[in-house]
């Protein structure tokens, strides 16, 4: 029976995942964080995936595939150790698969790793440069976890290997800088910038997951959702209220606060809230045959539990 290792398993979509799972294969998972409340049947290791606690988790489950759920994305602590645990956690992740004959790898990362740029086309495809840290250095770290990830393609044939790039991920579990974002009571917005932007839920992200092992994918995917709307719109549908700043004011006061620890947020998030960050999904659903379940109006609704 197949056996498989969550990476990140106590995050939201670590946890939905588990139980999606749970009923089909055996199921394992480490984090840094715990949880308490999960199922008996699913061993759970709280572990530091840099230290070698990590790599005998690997020796004793001996899992057949690994899904990696376990980059930091909150920007409030130290950016060095946030930077250190992304992308060594990640070095180790990927050699303990190759030395243990893993055979399949997915991978999370984000479609934010395209970066916001006014010159980006509509729907981008796999092959456009990843550009999100140019603008946004916080987000080096991400970026270099999905090189690390693609370049295991080639590094290690042997292993069934998808880096998945989700659009924005929304529901009551899921937590993103979009989904934080919407979940205010009143959202800033730059003056004079609407940009289009795509969701999906949290379940077809977990769905989409599970297509990747079942069918043993490899290769670099992105993941989208129902469709786009402008930023106005979706959160007017998640029950915010909008209002515009100038840039002039809004960009050097989310700097400070980001530095006082006002804001979760540094400045350059801004950029994705002006520019928009548009992905095809069709390499996925030419692969996959995957179609979400959710509508816009569902994941919208999601976001406030």
């Amino acid at each position: 029976m197949e056996k498989v290792l969550i990476a990140g398993i106590s995050g939201g979509i670590g946890r939905l995942l588990a139980r999606r799972l749970l009923a089909d294969v055996e199921v394992c998972g480490v984090d840094s964080l715990p949880w308490e409340s999960g199922p008996a049947e699913i061993p759970r290791y709280q572990v530091d995936l840099r230290k070698r606690e990590f790599e005998d988790v690997f020796r004793k489950e001996r899992p057949t595939a690994v899904v990696h759920l376990g980059s930091r994305r909150d920007f409030r602590g130290d950016a060095g150790r946030r930077h250190d645990l992304n992308v060594r956690g990640t070095q180790k992740l990927l050699e303990h698969c190759a030395r243990y004959e893993v055979r399949k790898v997915v991978v999370i990362s984000s479609g934010t790793v395209y970066g916001a740029q006014p010159e980006n086309p509509f729907f981008m495809d796999e092959d456009h440069p990843l550009s999100g840290s140019r603008d946004y250095p916080e987000i080096r770290d991400l970026v270099e976890v999905d090189t690390l990830a693609s370049g295991f393609l080639w590094k290690a044939p042997q292993v069934h290997t998808a880096v998945l790039r989700p659009v924005h991920v929304l529901g009551r579990f899921a937590r993103s800088m979009m989904g934080d974002y919407l979940r205010l009571d009143r959202q800033p917005t730059l003056m004079g910038f609407d940009p289009v932007m795509q969701f999906i839920h949290e379940e077809d992200l977990v769905e989409a997951i599970v297509r990747s092992l079942e069918l043993g994918l490899s290769g670099v995917y992105n993941v989208t959702g129902p469709g786009e709307v402008p930023l106005h719109t979706a959160i007017r549908e998640t029950g915010g209220e909008a209002f515009a700043l100038p840039e002039q004011l809004m960009r050097p006061a989310m700097r400070r606060l980001f530095g006082w620890k006002v804001v979760p947020w540094p400045a350059g998030a801004l950029d994705y809230i002006k520019y928009p960050v548009t992905l095809s999904g069709r390499r996925f659903v030419e692969a996959s045959g995957f179609r979400p379940l959710f509508g816009l109006e569902e994941c919208f609704r999601g976001i406030r539990g």
